[in-house]
């Protein structure tokens, strides 16, 4: 197992941001897991597992051991009578799973096209647009315990996915009565993911953005690849490309609140935008928050508010003069003031603070 030494992480954060590993190591399969736990010096260094580096905020040079996922690899696993059992590798590019499967005759993740990241990054962060997420969509995921070495397979209910959550986001904080938690926060290096893809297959639609598509288009029941298609479009209008524009997506999650709240907000700002969810709780649309404390186009130092979707933090410095995880945290840390002062609520960064 070959470990680099000063690795340059700019390229691999799609912020852009300058810092480097102090060392690396390729993960292209569990034979490299094993040669890392293996090695004295390395099974007692802590790690970071790094995917496509797309949901993370960089601060400085990370001292941890960085696991690079490279475990690559698509498939059809198997089927049930009612699914097609998709399979691939945690280092495979996540949009290029969509859309491998759609050409190859199994849809369902449509609606999840040009997400950046990886596959192993998906049941992390239960990724989620347009309708659907990630849990919909699960079937199991393989991994490695980076503390024992064991290989071991969960389901969805032992992913405990949440809105943009999963146990892998969580530390193993004992129980009351002492027993260790299942947080598996820094724990578990995940190497293959599994989809269940329905073979009767029906349109996620209902969303504003897809139904004008529907309009322009005059389609009354569109493909899944013509789901797909329109999805990039709306992306890509809205969202910056961050080989163009250093980004790591929605900042911020959209925060969930009570009726009672939101009818509230509603009586002092009665054009919030917000979804009723099937729990009787309302979600409320960050980015709108966001821009309603006049936020949108607005930088602090390299860190600025895209002009096209406050919910997204860019590196207005390029590749030239990035900006720092310093700036974005700052700007980050300004926003949630404001949102707090007008509207009572802590907006809950997406990204992984490193």
């Amino acid at each position: 197992m070959l470990v680099e030494k000063n690795v340059p992480l700019q390229s691999s954060n799609t912020f852009g941001i300058v810092a480097k590993a102090l060392s690396l190591a390729r993960i292209q399969s569990e034979a490299d897991i094993a040669d890392v736990l293996q090695d004295p010096a390395l099974q007692a260094m802590p790690k970071f597992v790094l995917g496509g580096g797309s949901n993370i905020e960089l601060t400085g040079d990370v001292r941890p051991l960085v696991l690079k996922v490279e475990i690559m690899g698509k498939r059809l696993a198997g089927e049930t009578p009612k699914a097609w059992i998709v399979e691939a590798g945690a280092g495979e590019n996540w949009h290029e799973l969509v859309a491998w499967t759609l050409h190859n005759g199994f849809s369902g993740l449509e609606n999840l096209a040009l997400i950046p990241g990886t596959v192993g990054a998906s049941p992390v962060q239960n990724i989620g647009a347009y309708g659907v997420e990630l849990q919909d969509r699960f079937d199991s995921l393989d991994a490695v315990d980076l503390t024992t070495g064991q290989a071991f397979t969960l389901n969805a209910a032992q992913c405990a996915f949440g809105y943009r959550d999963s146990v892998f986001k969580h530390a193993s904080t004992p129980t009351p009565t002492g027993a260790p938690g299942f947080g598996l926060a820094g724990k578990a290096f995940i190497t293959r993911v599994r989809f269940l893809l329905p073979k009767a297959w029906k349109p996620v639609l209902g969303y504003a953005d897809i139904e004008k598509k529907m309009l322009q288009r005059k389609v009354a029941m569109p493909s899944a690849l013509q789901i797909y298609e329109w999805i990039c479009e709306i992306r890509q209008a809205k969202l910056p490309d961050p080989k163009v524009i250093g980004n790591a997506g929605s900042f911020f999650k959209n925060p969930t609140v009570s009726p009672e709240q939101c009818e509230d907000i509603i009586q002092r700002d009665p054009k919030i935008v917000h979804y009723q969810l099937a729990d009787g709780s309302v979600k409320l649309a960050a980015g709108w928050l966001i821009d309603a404390c006049g936020w949108k186009g607005k930088s602090i130092g390299n860190a600025g508010v895209y002009e096209k979707q406050a919910l997204v933090l860019v590196n207005r410095g390029g590749a030239v003069q990035p900006v720092t995880g310093g700036e974005v945290m700052t700007l980050a840390k300004a926003i949630q003031t404001s949102v707090y002062e007008r509207f009572g609520l802590m907006l809950e960064p997406e990204p992984v603070v490193v």
